[in-house]
Formats: C-alpha cells, structure tokens, sequence
C-alpha cells in the first residue's frame, strides 16, 4: 500500500491514475483531509493506512506568491516533509519526496548535479531547500527526487496555459533565456511505481537523486513544441515570439539555468524519464483531443 500526500497536484492525481491502472494500491489523501504541518494528522494518516511505501507530492507551488505568503509556502515546503519524515522514521517507512530545481540559482555552466552547492533565488527555493534538509535529517529511509518543469494532464501548467492561449490568441510571447528539462507528470509516477517494490529490499537505494525529462530547451522552444503538437488537431498555428527575462518581470526571479543533470539516477535504477519532447506531444495531444 502507497500512501500519497498531495492528492489533488499533478503529480499525485498522475500517480494515482497510473497505480489504478498497474494494480497497485495506494490511498491518497489532499491537504483537505491531511494538514502535512500538523504531526498529529500525520500520525493519523499513517497510523490507518498502514503504507509500506509513503509519497510527499504535497507542495506550495505558487512561486509568485510565495514571495509574500512565506507562512504558508514554509508550512507546505519545510515544516510539512519534516513532519511527514519523523513519522515515516517512527515507523521505518520508506519516504520519497520530491522537490524542485529552484533549489539552485540557475548560474552554472552547464548541467546540476545532487552535488551542486544550493543557492535558490526566492522564498518557493528556500523552503523547497529546507524541506529537502528536513526529510533527510528526519527520515533515514528516504529518496529525495529533484524534478523540473512539471506538466501533465492534471492540475495547473505551462503546458495547459499554452493550450489555452494558442486557442485564442495569434502570437504568444514567451521567454528564451531560461533553460531547463520539461518533466512529465506521467514520467514522475511510472519512476516512483517502479522504485516502489525496490525499495522493500534495496537500503543502498536511498539518498537524494535528479529525475527530469531527457534534454534541455527553453520556455519558448517548450511553447513552440506545445503549438505544433497541438496545430495537428486544431488547425490553429499562432505565432511563439522569443523575449527576454527582463521583458516579463516577476515578482520571485527564477534561475537562468534549471538544466538538470539525471545521469546517477539512471546509473542506479537502471532506467529514466522520456524526452521532454515526445511526452510534450503525447500530453499535448491527448487535451487537445479531450476539449
């Protein structure tokens, strides 16, 4: 039994979707029905259920408003995974949480690697970075999974927004000069359903890993690929126009450089996620079908 915190996210309505369809049982629960900050709801959670595996897909994820509403991203980031990680440890629970490349400030030459020094550039890094800190210091049994980008089927996304604005405008101008790996939220369960039973057995296996998808491109050649994908079926091409950074200012700065280097994680679990590009056109396809 997988138990699931985060339930109503991309990622976890993905990994609840995908478990139903392999036969595997897991229960998820949204911050409706599980406060992550209070131990007691934790304890509960964890106490009924009974998980021999436990998933944190809970986050504050609004990057922006983060920047003002620190109470709450430090509950949903920090204070949440360390709760969910002491109760894990009272209860040798194997734990997987997952966490972001806004841990770092985007400066480096090339890929990141787990062992790169943290820098995040505002408040949605920093708790992201403490929560990492959190789970690791409560929770002997963990696998911390940093991804990037996430788009999917479920929730909020830039994928969805594009498909959205390709339908009603005839340009979109998006950013070039931020770079990174577009994860699918499909990729991210089938990785977790597959490091499941494995970690039953495998106490070499845990530690802090990079899963995002293969390649790197930037928002606007993310934004290009979503309009093709989606001009097969509707006919509709707008125009994707490059901008800088500096000609969409925001109120949290994001890293230049979220390029994610995903090589040990392949070297031990002996598989990873699928190009950015083809889960861009699956995912883009398939709501483009539905609407």
């Amino acid at each position: 039994m997988i138990l699931i915190f985060g339930a109503g996210g991309q990622v976890g309505q993905e990994l609840q979707r995908t478990a139903f369809a392999k036969g595997v049982a897991c229960k998820a629960l949204s911050r409706l029905e599980v406060d992550i900050a209070n131990a007691a709801d934790v304890a509960r959670a964890l106490d009924e259920t009974a998980p021999t595996l436990v998933v944190n897909a809970a986050a504050y994820t609004k990057v922006d408003l983060a920047e003002t509403e620190i109470n709450a991203a430090q509950r949903g980031n920090e204070i949440g995974p360390g709760v969910i990680g002491k109760a894990c440890a009272a209860r040798e629970t194997p734990l997987i949480h997952l966490s972001t490349d806004y841990v770092f400030d985007g400066t480096k030459i090339g890929p990141y690697m787990e062992s790169d020094p943290l820098a995040p550039l505002g408040v949605y890094g920093r708790t992201k970075a403490a929560g990492e800190s959190a789970v690791r210091d409560a929770a002997p049994l963990h696998i911390i999974l940093r991804t990037s980008w996430v788009y999917g089927e479920f929730g909020n996304n830039f994928l969805k927004t594009m498909l959205r604005l390709a339908r009603d405008r005839d340009e979109l101008r998006v950013v070039a000069d931020q770079h990174g790996c577009p994860t699918s939220a499909r990729d991210i369960a089938v990785a977790i359903l597959r490091l499941a039973p494995r970690l039953e057995t495998g106490s070499d296996l845990y530690g802090l890993y990079h899963f995002a998808g293969v390649g790197a491109t930037s928002w606007h050649g993310f934004a290009s690929r979503i309009v093709e994908a989606q001009a097969n079926i509707t006919g509709r091409r707008p125009k994707v126009t490059a901008i800088a950074t500096a000609d969409y200012p925001t109120p949290a700065r994001r890293p230049a450089n979220s390029v994610l280097d995903c090589s040990l994680f392949v070297r031990k679990f002996g598989f990873g996620a699928h190009h950015w590009g083809e889960e861009t056109d699956a995912v883009a396809q398939a709501l483009t079908g539905k609407s």
